[in-house]
């Protein structure tokens, strides 16, 4: 019997490939893929129990590849992973990926993962920006395969066109063992001109292993869209053939595997980039809006009483500076409906408003630090910007018409102590960083907050802010809450801020007039005020519909206040709307609609009897019949309803009389031009002129 050596049997397998790799696929090829999926080289794997893996099983590898992307936050280490696995599928030698961008208006090729081979590491084939090879389009394979957008197969680079020098690759530079490599390349290739492309010859092995160039397969990678995102090549069939059509088919099908790693680090990285810059300018608008060191003095002088800072005090040395610094709530008059602020100074308002804590009973109960207390009002007055109306003035007045609603209106019986605390907070809160437009004009003109949120987006952007500022430990007056209550407060701030978007309020105007008057009228049920109380603690829905509907009252208080604060806050209002209306004429070059169009300002009486009439009549009578304590804001509104109505008709008098008069000189000059002619007076040119006259 003749010996059998490993010559012998090379011959025979070369002789039988059918017999060779039925052998390969039922001893080695599953034990090959446990190699290369394997993330330590000395992982023992029991491989007697595997059996022979079918396309659908590749497969259904590829997707947990893919799945291990997805939850990888190492992303590059996910992606070189896939890129062996594909190797191995392809049974190509080495594989490579180079990703498309535009660099100065430029486009572009530069490599990501380069030469991923079964024995490679992440750290030799991760190219660092500084160790780029950077193609431009329509340069090298790589780059006519970005441009076409179409697969290109190599069968044999050394049979193809002649040498040429002229080439474009750029090599940025060249670092560790991966730069080692990109010089020993680039110093042993020859590139050749072919059908528009650029192919490269070797003239000797490449590196130490003896890895020489034969045949190339390329693949684009594309978006949904049809855009380029990257170049993936294999170099080498293992078998010594060239990649065929099946390998095409195949390629094609795993490359959108590729894809999908190939975007989602890119995605992630997106993420990533706009999430440290959210902190960024979270970080500028707290620097700009934060109250400072030097500004917490005005209030909580502990430098002037004890020589240190607030945060060096205990809460009992800041409490006794407080009692001598905060203005009496009577003498304020915060708990009065009537309240005006024309009286008092910005700081003053900051002052009333932390007052407001302190007579809801929220200060000591929930642990309210004293200097984040200070600290948050005051940076809420320097969070509303200095505009004509929508500014601090009116962020406090909501705020302070909601606390008269709820201690005066006596609406807080049906309220903890916590709900009236984010109730308050919440009507501060209500219109910080506004900026004098309306939602309709941050659609109209493009701007981010209305790509941002989708409705009510201004609303959003106020209650975002808010939130923002809570965040911070220097401002949290919630810090001290537990979970579920932290969750409450947020909740019902979420509700009422939102609930000032008066487009909601007209959308849903019968609806939230019809549960809001069932409500008033379920209340005249009851016998008893203490059972009806008790009934309506428990009732979280009807609740939250009364406090919306309070929101609103808040939002439109103005409307009723005594006929002097009144009449001057309208005018601001008409002003801002007319300054908005400014914009739409010079910026979105379109013509505002009469409430905004300062050439129609004398219309501005009949505005405000509408104004009354359609959205604020109801609000006011329905919770004065809901709460006697509230008739006040109706008496009033109703007051400045004639008040209003008697300078319409003043002016529609006014234009009565105007038009008749027009009309009369119309007649006369009529009759003039008619009875000239008949006493043969002066020619028509002149009788024209006295006409026009």
């Amino acid at each position: 019997m003749a010996a059998v050596n490993q010559d012998v049997v090379e011959k025979f397998l070369d002789s039988n490939p059918a017999f060779a790799k039925e052998y390969y696929d039922s001893h080695f090829r599953a034990q090959v893929i446990s190699n290369m999926l394997s993330t330590s080289k000395n992982t023992n794997v029991d491989t007697t129990n595997y059996h022979n893996l079918s396309s659908t099983e590749e497969s259904e590898m590829v997707f947990d590849m893919v799945r291990d992307l997805q939850e990888n936050l190492q992303m590059e280490k996910a992606m070189f992973n896939l890129m062996r696995h594909l190797c191995f599928v392809m049974r190509a030698d080495r594989m490579s990926l180079f990703m498309y961008r535009q660099r100065n208006g430029t486009a572009e090729l530069a490599t990501r993962i380069f030469n991923v081979s079964k024995d490679a590491t992440l750290e030799d084939c991760l190219v660092p920006p500084d160790s780029e090879i950077v193609y431009p389009l329509d340069t090298g394979i790589v780059g006519h395969v970005a441009s076409v957008k179409k697969m290109v197969n190599v069968p044999d680079v050394t049979q193809v066109g002649k040498p040429s020098k002229n080439y474009m690759c750029t090599v940025i530079g060249f670092s560790s063992t991966i730069g080692s490599f990109l010089n020993d390349f680039f110093t042993n290739v020859t590139f050749l001109r072919f059908a528009q492309y650029y192919l490269f010859e070797t003239k000797e092995p490449l590196d130490v292993t003896g890895w020489t160039i034969k045949n190339v397969l390329s693949m684009p990678i594309v978006n949904k869209k049809e855009e380029i995102v990257g170049v993936a090549t294999f170099y080498n069939r293992k078998d010594g053939k060239p990649f065929d059509e099946m390998d095409e088919t195949l390629m094609e099908s795993l490359t959108q595997f590729l894809g999908w790693s190939v975007l989602n680090p890119d995605t992630y990285e997106k993420m990533n980039k706009l999430e440290n810059r959210k902190d960024i300018f979270q970080d500028m608008v707290l620097y700009h809006v934060k109250c400072r060191k030097d500004e917490i003095q005005n209030i909580l002088n502990t430098r002037e009483v004890y020589g240190k800072e607030p945060d060096e005090c205990d809460e009992e040395e800041l409490e006794a500076i407080l009692v001598k610094t905060l203005i009496d709530s009577e003498q304020s008059e915060i708990f009065e409906f009537h309240f005006c602020d024309f009286e008092h100074s910005e700081m003053d308002l900051v002052k009333c408003g932390i007052s407001m804590y302190y007579e809801l009973g929220v200060v000591d109960k929930f642990h309210i630090p004293r200097e984040a207390l200070v600290r948050f009002v005051y940076s809420l007055s320097k969070g509303y910007r200095r505009i004509t109306y929508h500014n601090w003035r009116h962020g406090f007045n909501v705020g302070q018409t909601m606390f008269t609603l709820l201690m005066t209106g006596d609406l807080k019986r049906y309220y903890t102590d916590l709900e009236a605390m984010a109730m308050l907070t919440a009507g501060l809160c209500h219109d910080i960083d506004h900026r004098g437009t309306n939602n309709l004009y941050q659609m109209k003109s493009g701007n981010p907050l209305a790509k941002l949120h989708g409705s009510s987006i201004l609303e959003r952007h106020h209650l975002e802010f808010g939130k923002t500022l809570l965040r911070d430990d220097a401002l949290n007056i919630y810090q001290n809450l537990n979970r579920r209550q932290h969750e409450l407060v947020i909740h019902l701030m979420d509700i009422a801020i939102i609930a000032t978007d008066l487009a909601l309020y007209f959308k849903t105007l019968l609806g939230c007039q019809a549960m809001f008057q069932k409500i008033v009228d379920q209340s005249k049920t009851y016998e008893s005020w203490d059972d009806w109380t008790k009934y309506m603690m428990l009732e979280t829905t009807r609740k939250e519909i009364v406090m919306a509907m309070m929101m609103t009252a808040c939002d439109l208080s103005a409307i009723a206040k005594p006929w002097e604060i009144q009449s001057k806050v309208a005018l601001s209002v008409a002003a801002e709307f007319w300054e908005q209306g400014d914009l739409e004429r010079t910026v979105l070059e379109q013509q505002p609609i009469p409430m905004m169009d300062r050439n129609k300002a004398a219309d501005l009486p009949k505005l405000q009897c509408g104004f009354i009439d359609f959205v604020c009549a109801f609000v006011y009578k329905e919770f004065s019949r809901f709460h006697v304590e509230i008739t006040p804001m109706l008496e009033r509104l109703l007051n400045n309803r004639k008040e209003w109505n008697a300078l319409k008709e003043e002016h529609e008098a006014k234009l009565a009389m105007l038009e008749e008069a027009k009309k009369a000189k119309e007649e006369a000059a009529s009759a003039n031009s008619v009875a000239q002619p008949a006493s043969g007076g002066a020619p028509a040119s002149q009788s024209k002129t006295c006409v026009l006259s």
